[in-house]
């Protein structure tokens, strides 16, 4: 009965989004399997930190979204999410639930915690940074960049993935306390979504700024993380060929779940 309720609940989200243009039909695909997974295989903890994601992620995609087109174009994935950018953002919190369905252990619920703080922050990160006013520096050496430059920071963005991650820390010990099985106090889960989510962002961003796949536009001359720009192909400018977007943001989130692990251990 819970993995047909976790399917139920994604179909009515997942079918809202996919209306207003936020996932493809293969999102939406994925994201009911990915829900039925959520609830059946785990509880309202897992299934309501992934959809506190996803809701206040999809929010903030439509936000402003005219002032944000432009950079969209020079971004790998865009605010339509298909079958793999939703796997991407939950797919390692899916094996993370099932591993703790076989083999119960908090230590998966914190690393879980770390890699939805990582997505929400890097989300939250991109969708209000990239209306700062103030161009990014890169956070190798604080060079001024581009709007959208990978590696690029501001202190918008970088706010925005603090709240993201406390957003999911806070939202996690709720989720417990409903059920009455908190396993740490509040400021425990806190530190665990702040810490987790600043660790995979600032991964991120320094995988962006260092070896991720990019490319320069032919037209423009613009680095983008696309293949086609203004309608010419592009042609590849630095980075290894396999850190694609996705690789990047898989790595960023194991490097969040460690953290929030590390922290989760330590205070338990």
């Amino acid at each position: 009965m819970d993995w047909i309720i976790g399917a139920v609940c994604a179909v009515a989200v997942g079918g809202a989004a996919f209306a207003k243009k936020s996932l493809t039909l293969s999102g939406f695909l994925a994201a009911v399997v990915m829900g039925a997974v959520y609830y059946g295989a785990g509880n309202v903890f897992w299934f309501g930190t992934l959809l506190l994601f996803f809701v206040t992620s999809t929010a903030l995609s439509k936000y402003k979204q005219e002032r944000k087109r432009d950079l969209e174009q020079s971004y790998a994935k865009t605010g339509e999410r298909d079958a793999g950018q939703v796997f991407a953002n939950g797919g390692i919190g899916m094996v993370l639930c099932l591993l703790n369905a076989v083999w119960p252990s908090p230590l998966w619920g914190y690393a879980f915690i770390g890699v939805m703080a990582t997505v929400t922050a890097d989300t939250w990160a991109t969708e209000i940074g990239s209306l700062s006013r103030r161009a990014p520096r890169s956070v190798l050496n604080g060079k001024v960049l581009e709007p959208g430059a990978s590696g690029g920071v501001s202190w918008l963005g970088s706010g925005a993935a603090a709240a993201g991650g406390l957003l999911i820390g806070l939202g996690a010990w709720l989720f417990l306390d409903l059920m009455g099985t908190p396993a740490l106090s509040l400021p425990g889960w806190v530190l665990m979504g702040l810490l987790g989510g600043w660790a995979g962002a600032f991964t991120d961003s320094y995988l962006g700024a260092t070896v991720q796949d990019m490319y320069r536009c032919t037209v423009c001359g613009k680095w983008v993380e696309v293949q086609e720009h203004c309608g010419h192909p592009t042609v590849h400018a630095r980075g290894w060929l396999w850190m694609s977007n996705d690789a990047v943001n898989l790595i960023s989130s194991l490097a969040g779940g460690a953290a929030a692990v590390l922290i989760g251990y330590t205070v338990q």
